[in-house]
């Protein structure tokens, strides 16, 4: 049996993308427990910027970590 384990190139830690988009996805998800936030604890209505940031910034986020995952995560041939 031969060892293969040691021919394989060591895996670099993450495409500076993939952390972007990680972090796009964070701040919207943070905007929605703001929006949350807002109306439960005081009587005013939150602003219009989070629903804007939440509406654009989640599914961004979430959309693009996800293509660059797989695409990253893809094997070559």
């Amino acid at each position: 049996m031969s060892d293969t384990s040691s021919k394989q190139a060591p895996r670099s830690s993450g495409s500076p993308l993939l952390y972007f988009a990680m972090g796009l996805f964070a701040i919207g998800l943070l905007a929605i427990v703001a929006i949350f936030g807002i109306g439960l604890l005081t009587d005013s209505k939150p602003g219009l910027w989070l629903y804007v940031v939440s509406m654009t910034a989640t599914p961004l986020g979430f959309l693009l970590s996800v293509f660059l995952a797989l695409w990253q995560g893809r094997r070559a041939r």
